[in-house]
């Protein structure tokens, strides 16, 4: 009992340091867990859905073992090129590529002695989940451009929420890595199976942005309660954070009914979920739902060019040359669902429509003059809608990639492919 007990104020106290809410069996088993394995030189894989708070479980583990004084290094895996990442992580020479003017440590050397997490660690390229495979084998690496074999002591927490099993099986990410990264794994539920804890978080949240802004918290009735605790709450935690941070902006002094909140929860047939891809319906993150996604939008773009076709086609048959003069006329990029449309004007890059401005001013209608209407290729497609987009947001990246829906690791690749550069 006693061991028990200690155990109970333990997960009590590591909750109030790291500011963890919620009294969930399944939160409390994997505070547990983290507390458990903290003084034990294993590696651990945290695994969940985006927005349930997995960032907090490496800190637990840090702050618990013999490291708790070196150094602790978060890195993101999924916000770094895929051409930068192995000299983000293992340093490289003067020389090894192009702006590499000086010698620079990487992360492994850095944090020497202490802690590296290493979130998203799903997205990865293979050649370099070989080089992590080593680091964890026998703590050697080698600089980016060197040939010196150098040791590092490091212990690897890595989180993600893609389901591995399934990344190992499509040969995503290396079987004998993920045995490595997993030897603890470490679950974090989701906020919709967490009960009452979405009201404690919701009542917390709300305080804290009442004395954030300075403004009179808000309260919630009964009604709005049973709403929060209906809700899936796709974005967990996350999303949850930001609901009650508009209700504290706009709602500011009054108590919350139902129907107040639910101006503020996305219905949930169009909510958008916490990661795109669902493998086995557990809400995990993949790079082909992404490309999926993509090309839905492209193929649903070529079906708004055939119809410009169709219509084009019919007018040239029925009408004099002068009635078809104004069909440079293309679905607005963010308006391809189906459900609305609306009407843009642009010069398309492609020659799709190049010789309709010839018939203003030509009486005959000869097969020499009508439009090109050889069908685009799917690359052809998925290029402009890049290059489109990247002209919207003005060039930046990361503005184009969230416009699109993908990651800025795939965004960044497509421009390679394309020549977008």
């Amino acid at each position: 009992m006693t061991a028990i007990s200690d155990i109970s104020s333990q997960v009590q106290q590591a909750k109030a340091r790291w500011g963890i809410v919620g009294n969930a069996p399944a939160l409390t088993a994997a505070v547990q867990r983290a507390l458990r394995v903290a003084p034990i030189d294993l590696s651990v894989l945290v695994t969940g859905e985006s927005g349930t708070g997995k960032e907090f479980f490496p800190q637990i583990i840090h702050a618990g073992s013999p490291r708790k004084h070196a150094k602790y290094i978060a890195v993101n895996c999924g916000a770094i090129p895929e051409g930068t990442i192995d000299s983000e992580l293992f340093g490289h020479e003067k020389g090894a590529f192009t702006g590499a003017v000086a010698t620079r440590k990487g992360y492994f050397e850095e944090a020497d002695g202490g802690t590296i997490f290493l979130d998203e660690v799903a997205e990865l390229p293979l050649t370099t989940q070989a080089r992590l495979l080593r680091v964890l084998e026998s703590g050697e690496f080698i600089k980016v451009g060197s040939s010196t074999v150098q040791k590092t002591n490091i212990r690897i927490v890595a989180a993600t929420n893609v389901d591995m099993a399934k990344a190992v099986e499509d040969g995503r990410f290396r079987e004998d890595l993920y045995y490595r990264l997993s030897t603890i794994r470490i679950e974090v539920p989701p906020l919709r199976d967490r009960g009452n804890d979405v009201m404690l978080l919701a009542r917390k949240f709300a305080i804290d942005f009442a004395e954030r802004y300075r403004t009179p918290a808000v309260t919630f009735s009964d009604d709005a309660a049973r709403m929060f605790m209906r809700y899936p709450w796709p974005g967990n935690v996350r999303q949850l954070k930001n609901v009650v941070e508009q209700i504290a902006l706009f709602d500011a002094g009054e108590t919350i009914t139902g129907d107040n909140a639910a101006e503020y929860l996305p219905a949930r047939g169009v909510t958008t979920p916490a990661t795109i891809d669902r493998t086995g319906d557990t809400g995990m993150h993949s790079y082909a739902a992404e490309r999926e996604l993509l090309f839905n939008m492209i193929f649903s773009m070529r079906g708004e060019i055939d119809e410009l076709r169709a219509t084009l086609n019919e007018l040239r048959a029925s009408s004099s040359p002068r009635q078809h003069t104004s069909f440079h006329e293309m679905p607005a990029l963010g308006d391809l669902s189906g459900t609305s449309r609306s009407i843009v004007r642009y010069t398309p890059a492609h020659d799709l429509f190049n010789n309709a401005n010839q018939a203003d001013d030509e009486t005959s209608s000869t097969t020499d003059n009508r439009p090109d209407l050889s069908p685009l290729t799917l690359e052809d497609t998925e290029r402009e809608t890049i290059r489109r987009a990247l002209e919207h947001n003005e060039g930046r990246r990361k503005a184009t990639a969230r416009e699109l829906n993908i990651s800025e690791r795939t965004l960044y690749r497509k421009i390679k492919d394309y020549g977008l550069e």
